[in-house]
């Protein structure tokens, strides 16, 4: 069977990227890097958790036809670069972690990627993770969960959701999806 494209989104602090990192642990799938014009945080590297660009590279990438998606969230953009998947997909499965948006450009562009939508079991979870991740000012948390209501209106556009209410267990629904969706046993 063909490899899949599996997107994985849903609202910050809801554990994607843990997610993410599990699958690849587990199985033979390759990640998707996204590019960005965001700073990087500590402890990113370039070409690895993101290729970091300028918003006049990102732009000019726009204009030739680079992304597979892209949106400009949070005040910086973020794209998935073309060749750089389908490269990967000629190889294995790839996996994406991308926001709303850029799931749902995705799937337009190409609608035979998988969508699987990734919830918090409650509001209060998902503010409690994204405190504890420390990676942000109370301000930007507030501008993340500002989203939130809007992400999750969006979760009957995917093909699947995830409720990561238990962290291992909602890696297993994930794989079962993906397994299940290649016509593999479970």
């Amino acid at each position: 069977m063909k490899n899949l494209l599996i997107v994985i989104s849903g609202p910050s602090g809801v554990g994607k990227g843990t997610i993410v990192k599990k699958l690849l642990a587990r199985g033979n799938y390759a990640l998707s890097v996204s590019c960005t014009t965001r700073p990087p945080r500590d402890g990113e590297t370039d070409g690895k958790d993101y290729f970091f660009t300028d918003k006049k590279n990102f732009e000019q990438e726009i204009e030739n036809g680079g992304f597979l998606e892209y949106d400009n969230h949070f005040g910086y953009y973020y794209g998935t670069p073309r060749k750089f998947v389908e490269d990967k997909l000629e190889k294995s499965d790839v996996l994406l972690e991308i926001d709303v948006n850029g799931a749902l450009n995705l799937k337009n562009a190409r609608p035979a990627a998988l969508l699987i939508f990734i919830a918090p079991p409650d509001e209060q979870s998902l503010i409690d993770r994204l405190l504890k991740r420390g990676a942000e000012d109370h301000e930007k948390i507030a501008e993340r969960l500002s989203r939130l209501d809007y992400e999750l209106s969006r979760a009957a556009d995917y093909d699947y959701t995830v409720v990561n209410d238990d962290l291992e267990k909602a890696v297993n629904e994930v794989e079962n999806i993906i397994l299940k969706e290649k016509g593999e046993k479970i």
